[in-house]
């Protein structure tokens, strides 16, 4: 048994492509192979609607009773195939038809080929019952307002009902570039996207409604992508990885990296604790914490490997700035005289910095342009930096990473699902497509602080040293999860670190495609 079956992942199964794309870069891609390819929407509808009748009978082999639900638009002709495909196969289909196909010429031509192959059509009233499985072919990734009507009611029934829901390319209500659900969505089961995989099934609610994910790129061509370069790049522990070089026999300590974590103010030792412990277990040589002198005595007691120094006044972080590679500050900081002393001495020092928690807020309240940094809000931090509601962050993440990064300078890495990553206003943003729900937890944020300084210090750019960081950080938080989700702590997560950074993390299970078929290309990371 191979160490992916052993953990339970799908044998045989290749990654996900790297690349996402926005809605109207489908539509260009599209094009594109009509005028390279001779390929017409239509042949491409066919060989959509094919691809998800394959993935059915692959993902849900004993499905005898089908039911379709049609839109109007392409999204509805790609469930005509199905349904006819499936029908010829001998499976008992139902459609359920909302909206006719009559400004869409593809799906009208996927509906008639479906009544000459003997299949019926319904009006949408309710669901039926008695389903193996019911599949979502009603809005696709061209939907822009709110969902109302017909198709707000057939979605309602879809999420009340048990059977499994199969999306199509994009599960129904959800926004294609930024994971908003409009209204109402689908929550599928599973989703293939198609041709791309589209942004918003990694941003917002994206990650709570697409279910698993798989892919076919329709059989397109590598050429085809290369002029249309991705709107972001997807990656994990499994990429990431590699940005780490192989250790030298000869290396000692000074060689790894001199990380200083600033914080810990009265009652929030903790902080300072857990960062310094990630930033030791991903490999920094050094790592000396700056705190408070009422708990600095006692702060490394279960950790001596940690060097720990009282600061009460600029003086005394003078020789503790002259011996660090890199500086993080914020965790446990607070925002009071103390830890406007300690921030500003920092943001004066010749250091790479880190910049978490209250320091950035207190940079929120007084804005600078920094030149070698990297921010990690969470999007509460991302709106008081921006000026903004944490809504309007969460309503476009990309848009939102890409503004801190043009105001405050350096990297920006916004956290939450789909933690981002955006090294300048132009750059690709990089999205981290590991994590669980059980990582919202007390500390987790200053783990991730301690792993990306400690990459930093080991002599990583800011961008991989952020990229690496949130990957590995996401991955250990996998790892850790492994006994249940509920009730995870930043310590477990921490324990996980020594071995992801020394061996290559496996890729979740749901980034499957399907067997054979083409993907899009990888993309560079």
């Amino acid at each position: 048994m191979s160490m992916r079956q052993a953990a339970g992942y799908p044998p045989s199964a290749p990654e996900l492509p790297s690349g996402l794309y926005r809605s109207e870069q489908v539509r260009r891609l599209e094009r594109r192979a009509e005028a390279q390819l001779g390929l017409s929407e239509q042949a491409l509808m066919e060989r959509a609607g094919a691809a998800a009748y394959r993935l059915l009978r692959r993902r849900w082999p004993k499905a005898q009773r089908i039911c379709v639900l049609a839109g109007a638009g392409n999204n509805g002709g790609d469930g005509y195939v199905l349904a006819r495909l499936a029908l010829s196969d001998g499976l008992a289909v139902r459609v359920l038809q909302i909206g006719e196909p009559s400004g869409s010429i593809n799906a009208a031509a996927g509906l008639e080929a479906y009544r000459m192959a003997g299949g019926e059509v319904e009006g949408w009233s309710s669901l039926p019952q008695g389903m193996d499985l019911f599949v979502d072919a009603l809005l696709g990734t061209g939907l822009n307002r709110p969902v109302a009507g017909r198709y707000a009611e057939a979605i309602a029934a879809l999420n009340d009902q048990r059977a499994p829901v199969l999306a199509l390319d994009l599960p129904s209500g959800l926004h294609a570039d930024t994971g908003e659900v409009m209204g109402i969505a689908v929550r599928a089961r599973v989703t293939i996207s198609l041709l791309a995989l589209k942004l918003g099934l990694y941003l917002g609610a994206g990650p709570e409604y697409r279910g698993e994910v798989w892919f076919n790129g329709l059989g397109l061509p590598e050429q085809l992508y290369t002029s249309e370069p991705a709107a972001a790049i997807r990656s994990d522990w499994a990429r990431a990885s590699s940005l780490l070089s192989t250790r030298s026999r000869l290396a000692h300590k000074g060689d790894c990296g001199h990380v200083l974590i600033i914080g810990g103010a009265p009652g929030m030792s903790g902080s300072v604790r857990l960062a310094g412990e990630a930033a030791l277990r991903t490999g920094a040589g050094l790592v000396t914490i700056a705190t408070h002198p009422q708990h600095a005595a006692w702060l490394n007691l279960t950790r001596p490997e940690l060097m720990v120094r009282g600061v009460m006044q600029t003086e005394d972080l003078e020789p503790l700035i002259a011996r660090a590679d890199v500086i993080a500050i914020g965790p446990g900081l607070g925002q009071d005289d103390w830890a406007c002393m300690l921030w500003e001495r920092c943001c004066s020092a010749a250091r790479p910095l880190v910049v978490d928690a209250d320091a950035l807020n207190l940079l929120a309240s007084a804005p600078l342009l920094g030149r070698d940094w990297i921010l990690t809000p969470h999007p509460g931090e991302a709106a008081r930096l921006l000026g903004s509601s944490i809504t309007e962050i969460q309503r476009d993440r990309v848009a939102a990473a890409r503004a801190l990064s043009a105001r405050f300078g350096g990297v920006a890495v916004l956290k939450g699902a789909g933690t981002i990553v955006q090294s300048g206003s132009s750059a690709i943003p990089v999205i981290c497509d590991q994590g669980n729900p059980g990582m919202a937890s007390a500390g987790m944020g200053d783990a991730l602080t301690g792993i990306i300084a400690a990459l930093r210090a080991q002599g990583l750019s800011a961008p991989n040293a952020a990229h690496a960081g949130v990957c590995l950080h996401a991955a250990a938080g996998d790892r850790a999860a492994r006994g249940g989700e509920r009730g995870l702590i930043a310590s477990d997560l921490i324990a996980e670190l020594r071995t992801l950074v020394n061996t290559e993390a496996i890729p979740p299970a749901w980034q499957s495609v399907l067997e054979n078929d083409v993907s899009a290309p990888a993309g560079p990371l």
